[in-house]
Order: C-alpha cells, then sequence, then structure tokens
C-alpha cells in the first residue's frame, strides 16, 4: 500500500475564524521540498536557502565531485535525510525518527515545534501525471491551534484541525509503504525525550 492524499479540508481560514492567519507556505520549485518543508516548519521563508543547504550537503559528502551520480550535486535540490537532521542542528532543532510501528497517541503534541515527512508523490510533466512516484518531503505543523498539511506541492495550505484530527491525519499516512515521519523538536525536548508521553 502507498501513501494515499489526504482529504483534508480546503483552506477557508477568513470565514472560519475572526481574525485571518498569517501562515507561510513555501511552493515547490525543483526538487527543493527538502528545502520548503524546512522553512514551512520555521514559518519563516528565510530560515534556510538552497545555498544553505548545499553547504550542508557538501559537507556532509565532500567527495560529491568525484561521485557525479549524487543528486545534489549541482545544487539542484533532492537533499535526503541527513541534510534535513543537519540543518536543524544549525537552529538547536533536532529530527526524531518516528518509528511507525508506535502509536502517534503517545506523542506529546505540546513538545513538537512540526513534522516533516516523506512520502511516495506522483511525478508531472506539465499538466500530464506521470505513473511514477518520487519520495518527497512535506510540512505538518500548528498554526493558531488548528494543524495545517503545507506540501509545498498544494496550491494553499490544507487544514488537517485539532490534535484528534493530526493524529488520525499521522496514522493514515504511516499506513502507507515508504512513508517516514520526524518529530521536530528542541535540543533539549530531544535529550530528556519529553516529546514522549510514555516515559
Amino acid at each position: 500500500m502507498s501513501c494515499m492524499p489526504w482529504k483534508g479540508d480546503k483552506l477557508k481560514l477568513e470565514s472560519e475564524l475572526q481574525a485571518p492567519l498569517q501562515i507561510y507556505h513555501e511552493k515547490q520549485r525543483r526538487e527543493l521540498c527538502a528545502l520548503h518543508a524546512l522553512n514551512n516548519v520555521f514559518q519563516d521563508g528565510s530560515a534556510f536557502t538552497r545555498e544553505t543547504l548545499q553547504d550542508i550537503f557538501q559537507r556532509l559528502s565532500p567527495n560529491t565531485m568525484a561521485m557525479p551520480q549524487k543528486k545534489s550535486m549541482l545544487g539542484n535540490g533532492n537533499y535526503d535525510v541527513n541534510v534535513i537532521m543537519a540543518a536543524l542542528q544549525t537552529k538547536g532543532y533536532e529530527a526524531v525518527w518516528w518509528d511507525k510501528r508506535r502509536d502517534v497517541g503517545v506523542i506529546a503534541l505540546s513538545q513538537v515545534m512540526g513534522f516533516i515527512m516523506n512520502l511516495p508523490s506522483s511525478l508531472s510533466w506539465g499538466p500530464v501525471k506521470l505513473p511514477l512516484k518520487r519520495q518527497h518531503w512535506i510540512c505538518v505543523r500548528e498554526v493558531g491551534g488548528i494543524y495545517f498539511n503545507l506540501d509545498s506541492k498544494l496550491k494553499m495550505p490544507e487544514k488537517i484541525g485539532s490534535e484528534e484530527e493530526l493524529r488520525k491525519f499521522l496514522k493514515y499516512q504511516l499506513r502507507g509503504k515508504n512513508c517516514e515521519l520526524l518529530l521536530v523538536v528542541p535540543e533539549e525536548v530531544e535529550v530528556h525525550q519529553r516529546w514522549r508521553t510514555d516515559l
């Protein structure tokens, strides 16, 4: 079973809330979904740049020029989890890999800044969807007490809803093959494992 698109509510913030929420939602460019997911987690378009991630990639893979098959050699993106983890560490955060065999009910949501998920995603050539899938990084986080899917391939943020609805969303996504979940937490939370309620 592959990951299925979540049928969340389309965002209608102005009509649902007294004051409109300001949500930063970076859109997909090239193969820079890791960059978009990071900036969406931090709700800041200048949190990371392509150059910053490329520098991290070069530091982690110093022999890249000798191995031209490396995907990020030219700075086109498609960064792996190591780049995401190192980038988060530069801001004092950690990525905690979630074992999807565990119940998401034990995640202490108040201790988690956001979620970065790696999901299979359809490829397109212009308006035509191809019968191929590639892995894609997305961000899910809370803004104004509501959880949103901030996938950079979406036209606008997709409302997930409450904590209970977030847990349903995460369970649904993690049922699929090749779906991974990272909890983005401050270093101190990771050190003391306060992201868990089952300790």
